[in-house]
């Protein structure tokens, strides 16, 4: 079927595809059926019942438009992160967020450094708004900050991006080596430091606020995706100084913000004794999911997130033949896209049904596979 005519010449060239091909899609496609949802980086374990109850107490107020300054989530998080509520900018998750930090600094061709397997949805933007990416392969399973830093310089990049915890191998660098990356990158490249893992990591991987909050330069990425159990809802926030982030207001849509996945926000928010309880939980589905990789002879990578990495001990193709042999027990999880990297596959944390159906299919596959 043919299509309107006068797309642009960059919209022309760009594929119809989107980053991640979602578990529903694979039922659609395969027909199968998704029994334990472990591969997308949820949070299986749900956001709090209190902010359930926020959210049906003020199901009947959704004909009225989320307030388009977003103050009172801004104010929240503010108060709870120790700065001034024109730090924070609101947006649909990290990947809009993402979208609209492309747009405000990268004009066509420009070049964008980031890393060889790093998160597709930045790489997708990238590609969306014409810029040029620039890729530094991970060192040891981690992101290679001396690479990042000396492909910024030889390129001299307007924007770099940096995951830390990362996806999707799950590793992490210490805060003061974070804090060290972000003040030796020249004052004209922005950094963006996707920090979507905050509260799973370990003591010590997250620098304090105060350590960067007096950069221009740098803005700091997180979500209620992830701990918080909200990914459905959409709410993400940077935080820089004032004068970057309210530049997100000169292109965002003010009113793209849905009213109930705010309540649910700001419920969560609150509701810090379920985030503890809920990243003990996080914390004991990792050991259970490396235990379960050790015991079928695999290797768990050490992770700071809510999934865990495991090394498949050959390579792409064996590892994408574990998870379609998974998905045919109902098991959805992912893998790298990038040798070496796609060596592993990758699974995320959930309740114990999830942890069982995961132990029972796995050494079924890996016999089947031999």
């Amino acid at each position: 079927m043919s299509a309107f005519s006068r797309f642009t010449p960059l919209a022309n060239a760009l594929p119809s595809t989107v980053p991640f091909v979602g578990p529903e899609a694979i039922e659609r496609q395969r027909g199968f059926q998704v029994k334990a949802r472990i591969g997308a980086n949820e949070n299986g374990f749900g956001p709090a019942p209190s902010v359930l109850a926020a959210m049906r107490v003020q199901a009947g107020e959704i004909w009225k438009y989320n307030d388009p300054e977003n103050y009172e989530l801004r104010e929240a998080l503010a108060n709870h992160l120790g700065v001034g509520i024109d730090s924070i900018a609101i947006g649909g998750g990290i990947d809009e967020l993402l979208g609209q930090i492309v747009r405000l600094v990268i004009e066509p061709g420009a070049p964008v450094v980031t890393s060889l397997g790093g998160y597709p949805t930045f790489n997708f933007h990238v590609a969306g708004f014409g810029g040029r990416l620039v890729t530094v392969p991970y060192a040891s399973d981690r992101e290679d900050l001396d690479g990042l830093l000396a492909a910024v310089k030889r390129e001299n990049a307007p924007l770099v991006y940096f995951a830390n915890p990362d996806n999707p191998m799950g590793s992490w660098w210490d805060a003061d080596s974070v804090v060290a990356f972000a003040r030796a990158l020249p004052e004209t490249t922005l950094l963006i430091l996707d920090e979507a893992y905050s509260e799973t990591g370990p003591a010590g991987s997250l620098p304090p606020i105060s350590a960067l909050i007096d950069l221009p330069n740098v803005v700091r990425t997180r979500t209620f995706s992830k701990a918080y159990g909200l990914a459905g809802a959409r709410v993400g926030y940077v935080i820089s100084t004032s004068g970057t982030a309210r530049a997100f207001d000169k292109i965002r849509n003010h009113f793209g913000m849905n009213r109930l996945a705010t309540i649910a926000a700001l419920a969560a928010l609150k509701d810090q004794a379920y985030l503890a309880e809920v990243v003990a939980s996080i914390h004991d589905a990792r050991d259970r999911i490396a235990a379960i990789a050790t015991a079928n002879n695999l290797v768990p990578l050490a992770s700071a997130t809510n999934f865990v990495a495991i090394d498949a001990g050959r390579d792409g193709t064996y590892a994408r033949a574990i998870v379609d042999g998974l998905m045919q027990h109902g098991v959805f999880i992912r893998m790298p896209g990038v040798a070496p990297l796609n060596r592993c596959i990758r699974v995320s944390v959930g309740p114990e049904a999830d942890m069982a159906l995961l132990e029972e299919a796995l050494p079924q596959v890996l016999k089947t596979l031999g």
